[in-house]
């Protein structure tokens, strides 16, 4: 499993080979202008989305977690991002029926010795993740370019930028249509694939200046049309390739440009996006955090209004030095408890990391954190329901 050209046999299947059939006949129908992909997702993926939320095997699943942005980590084939973790410690130690969101970058699968391919790193993730039952969300690009190119994506980027490949940077080998089509042919059959996500807090602004600093980009006339025409488009190439995984669109949610106010729900309308997200920071112990437009609140009537479970995909608070980890607790407990009441789909806290720094002031999460126990606390898997097989 440590090159690009091994196969990959995933150790709990979850398809008949009728599945790949209909991948194949689907795949093969767009190349030949003959075929399409469907909207919605085929039946038979182990997690579902509705209204009510998400399902994990037929059962009602209020799923948590953690961003363990780091998993594939491996200095000794990539450049990684962020320390390296022992993958069966950190599955190992989940609770039963847990979500683990991820970087499942380009930059991952490449050789930093060789300049090829290599998979191992990421093919490690998934199978310690099978091993241990658990759940996992993985992310393909950052908006932000971190841990691969380190370039911003502004607009033109949403507009064609996602299809094109230009040389010249060591990290990246193919462009991000390549990538998604790879990586998603490489993994739709893991039993751990919860969903995917094509961009990590997507926004279509505009750079102004080389830095790209967010106080200088733009937000031009037809952000929101933009982003959706890439859910459209992408998603329905992603579908193509996997007929049956959720796709999760990655927002902030708070008013970022193309997702500004009521552009949430326009974006979030595409037939190829089947859950939504929010992201939330800075309103510590504060259940519904924003205004009446941006909020949590308002993002919950959208998403009601567009028929998807919404995944507070993101809850940090800064601990250490500037707070105790008992207090951090009890303020997540609270707004997750509230969130959780007013109708989220799941929550994910920022971030895991093996190597905490308890003197200094950060969103870290250790091992012997008291957040553990409040994503077990909060995380359910229900009875199974009438529908169920």
């Amino acid at each position: 499993m440590g090159s690009a050209t091994a196969a990959y046999h995933p150790k709990m299947p979850r398809f008949r080979t009728s599945r790949f059939v209909a991948v194949a006949v689907t795949v093969v129908g767009l190349l030949l202008g003959t075929g399409h992909a469907s909207a919605a997702p085929a039946p038979g993926a182990r997690v579902t989305a509705s209204p009510d939320g998400f399902a994990l095997d037929g059962r009602p699943w209020w799923p948590t977690g953690f961003n363990a942005y780091q998993l594939a980590t491996d200095w000794s084939v990539n450049w990684g991002c962020g320390a390296m973790v022992n993958l069966d410690d950190y599955f190992g130690a989940l609770p039963p029926n847990s979500l683990t969101r991820f970087n499942l970058f380009q930059a991952l699968a490449i050789n930093r010795f060789t300049g090829q391919l290599d998979f191992g790193p990421i093919d490690a993730v998934f199978a310690a993740a099978e091993a241990h039952d658990q759940m996992v969300l993985p992310v393909l690009a950052a908006q932000d370019g971190a841990c691969e190119d380190e370039v911003f994506k502004g607009r033109q980027w949403y507009v064609d930028g996602w299809t094109d490949f230009t040389p010249g940077h060591e990290r990246v080998v193919m462009s991000f249509r390549d990538w998604m089509h790879t990586a998603v042919a490489r993994y739709r059959d893991s039993a751990s694939l919860a969903a995917w996500e094509l961009v990590g807090e997507p926004e279509t602004s505009t750079c102004t200046d080389a830095s790209c600093f967010w106080w200088t980009r733009s937000c031009e006339p037809g952000a929101a049309h933009v982003l959706r025409e890439f859910f459209d488009t992408a998603g329905a190439e992603l579908r193509a390739v996997d007929p049956y995984t959720l796709i999760t669109a990655g927002y902030t949610g708070g008013g970022q440009c193309g997702t500004q106010g009521d552009e949430y729900q326009f974006v979030s309308a595409s037939p190829y996006v089947d859950a939504v997200q929010y992201h939330d920071y800075g309103a510590d112990g504060v259940p519904l955090p924003g205004d009446q437009w941006n909020g949590l609140g308002r993002r919950l009537e959208q998403a009601e209004a567009v028929g998807k479970p919404l995944l507070v995909a993101e809850i940090g608070e800064l601990a250490g030095s500037c707070g105790s980890l008992p207090d951090r607790a009890a303020h997540i407990t609270a707004k997750i408890e509230g969130q959780r009441d007013a109708g989220t789909a799941g929550a994910l806290l920022w971030a895991f990391v093996p190597d905490p720094r308890p003197f200094d002031c950060t969103f870290d999460i250790g091992f012997d954190d008291p957040l553990w126990e409040v994503i077990e606390d909060f995380g359910s898997l229900g009875t199974p329901s009438a529908t169920s097989p």
